[in-house]
């Protein structure tokens, strides 16, 4: 069984999971939760948007904005870049004939995206011209992450290339241990420090590499499942890790929200939950978004729950991020959550288009991509 074929028998076979059975044998969608009323609910101001192609209701892609240097740029799955200075847009450009699956990362002078048949493709900030393109062996379906003068990017078939951000020459691969099934999708790559950066993988191990020499530095197991079948045991970390201080944050599909000692190498707590989204870490709390709509928020040095909030079940949360003094989530009808992050309670929420896939805070600001390929920013009032 080749890997293609096994990530997608693994995500057909998620979904079905992810389904009740109706009494006369037809499978039916479990339905989300209505929204529950708010008094006095606060709401977020819209400051930017921008509308691009749809993805596949199926398709797990997490296509996000970036920005560098006050431009924002934007990535289309019909193969186009674009980049605006506020509203006005200075540049637009056709990469891919093949679409685009991965992006944008901006920073160091460049915008780099990539596409299904592995191409990696590097841009000019200021005018959009190609400055490099490069072939890998895999699908890219995550953003890439320029640190040390490297491009990294970790393909579908779990390889991580690094590649020089002048001239796209490929400095050292590292080859992540196969499994023999696992989501679609991948965690992009994240920075632990200014030399080093952070792998999460499907046999829910982290790896700390260096990123100019290649070299390895740490692997640790974060997760564990006890599932009977090939499909119970799916572990995937999807979601980002997040590096807070001494600590690392990880959660895994069917396993554990883990905390990590980065100075010792151990982990320090370890709670079951399902997610494959990055959790987020602000003060002494760690707020998990979970697959069944529950939002559980854990202490960061003991593990300890709390609050839960279980009003958004079964409405396929985004990540959480925090903006201003309110943790924003959002859902599959487009809708941006707001919350008390001392107590889970729903404060607030807004209205986008589609469901959200991703959400980043920079700046201060909220930036809201969704499936409908609505792009826009936002900020608190």
């Amino acid at each position: 069984m080749n890997r293609k074929y096994k990530i997608t028998c693994a995500l057909t076979v998620l979904t079905l999971a992810l389904t009740g059975c109706a009494s006369k044998g037809k499978v039916e969608k479990v339905k989300p939760n209505p929204l529950p009323k708010l008094v006095q609910a606060k709401t977020l101001v819209p400051v930017f948007s921008n509308s691009v192609a749809s993805t596949d209701e199926a398709d797990p892609l997490r296509l996000r904005m970036d920005v560098d240097q006050g431009v924002v740029f934007t990535v289309n799955p019909n193969g186009e870049v674009e980049a605006f200075n506020g509203k006005q847009r200075l540049w637009q450009k056709k990469v891919s004939k093949s679409g685009l699956t991965a992006g944008v990362e901006a920073a160091d002078g460049i915008v780099v995206v990539g596409n299904a048949k592995g191409q990696l493709f590097a841009l000019d900030q200021a005018t959009g011209e190609q400055k490099w393109v490069v072939q890998l062996t895999g699908a890219l379906l995550s953003p890439s992450l320029i640190q040390a003068g490297r491009v990294i990017s970790v393909t579908n078939d779990g390889t991580v290339y690094a590649n020089e951000v002048a001239t796209g020459h490929q400095t050292w691969t590292y080859s992540l241990p196969n499994v023999q099934f696992s989501l679609r999708g991948m965690a992009a790559p994240v920075a632990l420090d200014a030399r080093n950066i952070l792998i999460a993988s499907s046999n829910a191990y982290i790896y700390v590499i260096d990123a100019i020499s290649g070299v390895p530095k740490l692997q640790r197991r974060v997760a564990v499942s006890d599932g009977r079948s090939d499909i119970q045991r799916l572990i995937d970390i999807d979601g980002e890790p997040t590096v807070a201080g001494q600590f690392l944050i990880t959660t895994s599909y069917q396993g554990q929200v883990t905390a990590l000692d980065l100075a010792t190498q151990q982990v320090i707590w370890s709670n079951d939950a399902s997610s494959i989204q990055r959790p987020e870490v602000v003060g002494n709390g760690v707020f998990v978004a979970q697959t069944d709509g529950k939002i559980v928020a854990y202490e960061i040095t003991s593990g300890q729950k709390l609050w839960e909030n279980d009003q958004l079940l079964n409405r396929n949360l985004s990540n959480p991020v925090m903006l201003g003094q309110d943790l924003v989530v959002g859902d599959l009808d487009g809708v941006l959550h707001l919350l008390n992050p001392a107590t889970g309670e729903l404060v607030g929420r807004s209205k986008t288009s589609g469901e959200v896939r991703t959400l980043r805070v920079v700046d201060n600001q909220l930036y809201v991509s969704t499936r409908k390929g609505a792009l826009s920013i936002w900020q608190n009032r």
